[in-house]
């Protein structure tokens, strides 16, 4: 299959063109070094690639050397018809500066390449108009003017992208940059001829940016922001959870009455309803977690808050680059461990991947939502708007930020400084403030809950399938004291007992190092098994009914908080640092502190 080729800039809309031409459900964030990888989709008979941003050909990062990398490639590559370079409109001259160096690739290997000038909706709301056709000769390379978001022009420029992979011999570029006229001189004189005044587009920036990047206000902003992010993961999620619970609870009270009393009986209760069940509940969460870091991504805030974030980031040995990777660890690690590589510092960049794990993942949250419903009353402030459940959500993640944090410092004190002696300096791209797209904004919501779903739902349904078997049997009345599974819990318990945790617990925990979620569905089984017939879905009443102490609870949480309980992040530490001792040593240091944090906690409450 023929490839078609796009690149272009980061920031500049290309991720969401790609979205609109092969109607792929791909992620779309506001700051640079998100499209590391590289992305295909189908367009008519052709494969669509969308490559990673670079700035320039010239490398100054280990993403644009990868986007460079690829480009070459491509340029060798016998399938690639055609070129796409999408360009921003608002910012021509930063775009041109690498559009032209493409440009004389290009021509270089003969390839075909068109222009796609993005975001011209935004340079037309200032009533100011650009002659592509004009352009385009100047260029020696056809341009289309278009908005990915608004859809102007896309629908041209799709008919456009059927003929011309079909004669790509006519679309390769006329002209090259001469050698006493640099591509940095070209592109000025060009964006000066046809590009919208800087002034115009960055008033309105600057006017916002005058105060959430402020030494004060700025940091003022920051915290209320990720304040209202930790505190809408369990406030506004509640309706939703609440809806899937009384769902849940529904569908088991219908089959099961159905069915009749009987062994399948009790597996439905127990094991789906009352394990898989309990874990589907929290999904709303991981939903409302996604929508809020799209809308920073999308907006632009991102990569203010980065900014932000670099000069204290920097007193722990850390890069304002950390910023991104442990925002997006609050999803999941393993990508966050990955999205690192965009730190230069290969000193930092080490540090960085090695307190990820203690940022609270979304992995975590059914851990929280549970044990915080179970110790934390339902109390509301402010109209409902805010909850004291909310703010214990808020103090675990800033728990396990500055653990972090402190980690940081002491790893920063220890580890080889000689790496830092070329170190380049920090710069980051500000991008416009801009309202989200909101058709891919929700896509992305439900794409998150059905990725998490899939990678965790297999995990959890078989773990409580086994322990349903081994609670179940041998006994004959089914009674969980005389099961399998209770021997096991006897050979554990010695070593939770101490945090004021039985063997169901540690049973829990232990499994959980599959995957942490799925202490939930683990302990949703286990309960089920006793008996709480009458509140098949209600996981919390249960074990409040139990009697969980509040001592341990809270050590339970803190020790969810620190401990690195995920195999897949052990193994993705170990490919990246290409370390199998820093890997598994973090997951025995975390692990004692953890343990060890839970046993204070536990004594003190």
């Amino acid at each position: 299959m023929k490839n078609i080729i796009l690149v272009g800039k980061p920031n500049s809309g290309k991720s969401l063109l790609f979205n609109q031409l092969t109607g792929m459900r791909q992620k779309v964030a506001n700051f640079p070094g998100v499209t590391v990888e590289l992305k295909s989709g189908k367009f008519g008979e052709y494969r669509l690639v969308d490559f990673p941003g670079a700035y320039s050909l010239s490398t100054l990062s280990r993403d644009e050397e990868i986007a460079v990398e690829k480009i070459h490639e491509a340029m060798h590559d016998d399938n690639t018809s055609l070129i796409v370079c999408n360009l921003d409109a608002t910012r021509l001259e930063r775009s041109l500066v690498f559009g032209l160096q493409v440009r004389d690739l290009a021509k270089q290997h003969d390839k075909a390449l068109i222009f796609a000038l993005n975001m011209i909706d935004e340079v037309e709301r200032f009533s100011h108009h650009v002659d592509c056709e004009q352009l385009g000769k100047d260029l020696g390379v056809a341009v289309f003017p278009l908005s990915a978001k608004t859809l102007i022009g896309l629908h041209e420029f799709k008919v456009a992208l059927n003929d011309i992979v079909k004669q790509p011999e006519k679309f390769i570029p006329t002209i090259s940059v001469a050698e006493d006229n640099s591509v940095f001189n070209v592109s000025r004189l060009i964006a000066k001829r046809y590009g919208i005044h800087a002034d115009i587009v960055l008033k309105q920036q600057n006017r916002i940016d005058s105060f959430l990047l402020n030494n004060v206000l700025g940091g003022i902003a920051f915290f209320g922001i990720m304040f209202l992010l930790f505190q809408s993961i369990f406030t506004w999620a509640t309706p939703l959870m609440d809806g899937v619970e009384n769902v849940i609870g529904v569908l088991a009270q219908i089959t099961t009455s159905a069915i009749g009393p009987g062994i399948i009986n009790d597996f439905l209760q127990d094991a789906l309803f009352g394990g898989f069940g309990s874990f589907l509940v929290f999904v709303p969460q991981i939903m409302v977690l996604t929508f809020i870091i799209g809308l920073l991504e999308d907006s632009g805030y991102l990569a203010r808050a980065a900014l932000i974030c670099h000069k204290p980031l920097s007193y722990f040995g850390l890069s304002g680059r950390s910023f991104i990777p442990y925002l997006s660890g609050h999803a999941c690690a393993i990508p966050a461990i990955m999205a690192a590589r965009t730190i230069e510092s290969p000193r930092k960049r080490l540090i960085t991947m090695m307190t990820i794990p203690l940022m609270s993942c979304s992995a975590r949250l059914p851990v929280y939502a549970l044990l915080i419903a179970v110790l934390i009353p339902d109390t509301t402030y402010v109209g409902g708007f805010f909850s004291l459940q909310g703010t214990a959500f808020f103090v675990l993640y800033f728990l396990g930020i500055f653990t972090a944090l402190t980690v940081s410092v002491l790893l920063d004190k220890f580890t080889n400084r000689d790496s830092d002696k070329a170190e380049m300096p920090f710069i980051l791209e500000l991008p416009n403030y801009r309202l989200p797209h909101w058709k891919p904004l929700m896509l992305r919501v439900i794409t998150s809950a059905k990725q998490f779903i899939r990678r965790a739902g297999p995990v959890i349904f078989v773990v409580s399938v086994v322990i349903w078997f081994l609670g179940y049997f041998p006994s004959p009345e089914h009674e969980l004291q005389g099961s399998y599974l209770a021997v096991i819990g006897q050979w554990i318990e010695p070593i939770f007992e101490p945090l004021g945790l039985d063997w169901r617990y540690g049973v829990a925990i232990l499994v959980s190092f599959l995957a942490r979620e799925v202490f939930v569905g683990a302990l949703g089984t286990l309960f089920g098994i006793e008996g709480a017939d009458e509140n098949i879905a209600g996981l919390a009443a249960n074990i409040q009914a139990d009697g969980l102490t509040l001592g341990a609870g809270l050590g339970l949480l803190i020790f969810y908080v620190i401990a690195l309980q995920c195999v897949a992040t052990v193994a993705t530490l170990k490919g990246e640092t290409g370390s199998r001792k820093i890997a598994w040593g973090l997951f025995v240091g975390y692990g004692m502190l953890a343990y060890s944090l839970a046993f204070i906690v536990s004594h003190i409450f």
